[in-house]
């Protein structure tokens, strides 16, 4: 008859066993041999079991001298184990039966619940995309296994680590396994650096024009900017050129205003950037088509399930976020912009309307906060042109570095997944206070410059950088070539030198700007 000790252990380390000399006892459970871990001890179930007919109930057990209340259950005496504190223990069982099967038991195990350390060097890549080598050290390195982005790694006698990653992932997760079973995880993002980029935003319809858009690329020639921000979506819903993306021309949204190859060409021949601005889910043209064709589930619905009301954006203007075909048609248009040759992919309105919460409904959200969704679909995003060697830009409004759920749009969540942040701080969309500056759009230096500064916190330690949209146009208080410099300047004490630059009709200060060497 075998009387075994049985203790819970992790599926991914086998059990091992030790036999007494006579061959009839065997203790089972003690996994690790004999370490107990995190995931071990933090639901520790000891029982004692022995082949039919022992009586358990004769068994005295003690856990380091001390007895060890039981209970019986069928042909298991369950022990009702105390806590286990980090070290070396010894759990016996004596019989008082006097019957010769019912061997004394004496096994001693160790508990060590403490997660291995682990440091992780910044993991550089020469562009999007690009190989990485991932490199860190563990402690403790002849007891510790190590993988990266889900694959073993051999560990030095220093415990240094490393692994080069031809295709690597936006997050690179890193684990390293004790003998105990302990884990701690870590992730490194593969951090490339983001170019100097001074940009001016143009609609298709202006890059179609040549009173509008020459002025601009003038400013390209004299060296004042060296990216354009040009639509490829925008906010009635249009796509600017001839999409081939299908659910873009089943509505109705292809416009074909301008032929993106020979865009792309030109300011690529200029020397200059092309940023993709793509209006995500404010999009009338596809909201319109989704509720005629009954497919209400692609709308932001109020609660009792009809179209939201936009309010200053009207009925019908707001997509739902977490539907997958709203999601997967934006992504669309992004890969498809990254395979034409665009630079960037700049989203717009990648958040929910503002306004109440309790107003709105977001259909497939299920338990997710709007926040977590839209920062899953910014990742998504970035699995599909990351390969093509993009970088993904993200505009948020300037108060998300201090109120996320107000349009859903958590900073630091989305910076894990974005090369970079692009806060529109508009001095102008300041509320009176804002920052403690007593009128934003008559300082903007001061509302500029310490709204940056809390953005550069938000992104502090992810893949990110910032890129803020910066005010070139006239709200309440004129706005000259002064107005447009003490914006940059404010960006530049916060150590950011790019930006871009917004006016509607396309009308920028080439005063305000210095020269690019």
């Amino acid at each position: 008859m075998a009387i075994s000790v049985l203790v819970p252990v992790c599926a991914a380390v086998g059990a091992f066993a030790i036999q007494s000399s006579s061959g009839r006892l065997q203790v089972e459970g003690l996994s690790n041999k004999g370490v107990l871990g995190r995931a071990d001890v933090s639901n520790p179930r000891l029982a004692i079991t022995a082949e039919e007919g022992a009586d358990l109930a004769e068994l005295e057990v003690r856990l380091d001298g001390n007895p060890v209340h039981t209970h019986q259950t069928d042909d298991r005496l369950i022990l009702d184990t105390p806590s286990l504190a980090e070290g070396k223990h010894e759990l016996t069982a004596t019989s008082h039966s006097g019957l010769p099967f019912l061997d004394d038991i004496s096994r001693t195990f160790t508990v060590d619940t403490t997660a291995p350390k682990l440091r992780l060097s910044p993991a550089r890549a020469t562009g999007p995309g690009a190989p990485v080598t991932v490199r860190g050290r563990v402690e403790d390195a002849g007891q510790v296994k190590v993988s990266i982005a889900g694959a073993p790694v051999p560990v030095g006698d220093d415990g240094t680590f490393s692994r080069r990653l031809e295709k690597p992932p936006a997050r690179i997760e890193v684990a390293a396994t004790d003998a105990a079973g302990n884990v701690t995880r870590e992730h490194v993002n593969a951090v490339a650096p983001f170019p100097l980029t001074r940009a001016a935003h143009l609609t298709a319809i202006g890059w179609s024009s040549p009173e509008v858009r020459d002025p601009v690329l003038q400013l390209v020639k004299g060296k004042k900017l060296n990216a354009v921000e040009l639509d490829i979506k925008d906010e009635n819903g249009e796509v600017g050129y001839d999409s081939s993306v299908p659910l873009a021309r089943e509505i109705g949204a292809v416009k074909n205003r301008y032929d993106a190859h020979k865009a792309i060409d030109t300011l690529h021949g200029m020397g200059a950037r092309v940023i993709g601005r793509i209006v995500a889910f404010r999009d009338p043209i596809l909201a319109q088509a989704s509720h005629h064709q009954g497919k209400d589930h692609r709308l932001v619905q109020a609660p009792d399930g009809s179209p939201y009301d936009g309010g200053h954006y009207g009925t019908l203007s707001f997509t739902n976020f977490a539907d997958p075909e709203v999601r997967q048609y934006n992504i669309a248009l992004a890969a498809e912009a990254a395979k034409l040759g665009f630079d960037d992919i700049l989203y717009d309105y990648v958040r929910r309307p503002d306004g109440k919460l309790s107003t709105m409904r977001f259909p497939g959200l299920g338990d997710q906060t709007p926040e977590k969704s839209i920062a899953e679909f910014v990742a998504d995003t970035q699995r599909r042109i990351q390969p093509e060697g993009k970088h993904l830009g993200v505009s948020v409004f300037g108060i998300a570095a201090t109120r996320p759920t107000e349009i859903a749009q958590d900073i630091p969540a989305i910076a894990q997944h974005a090369d970079y942040i692009a806060p529109m701080v508009y001095p102008s969309h300041w509320a009176v206070g804002e920052y403690g500056v007593a009128s934003p759009n008559a300082s903007p230096y001061e509302i500029v410059n310490r709204s940056l500064a809390d953005f550069a916190k938000q992104v502090k330690g992810t893949r990110a950088t910032i890129v803020p949209w910066l005010q070139d146009f006239s709200l309440g208080i004129h706005y000259g070539p002064t107005e447009v410099a003490a914006q940059i300047r404010a960006a530049a004490g916060d150590g950011m030198n790019s930006f871009l630059l917004w006016n509607a009709g396309a009308m920028y200060q080439g005063a305000a700007l210095t020269t690019l060497r």
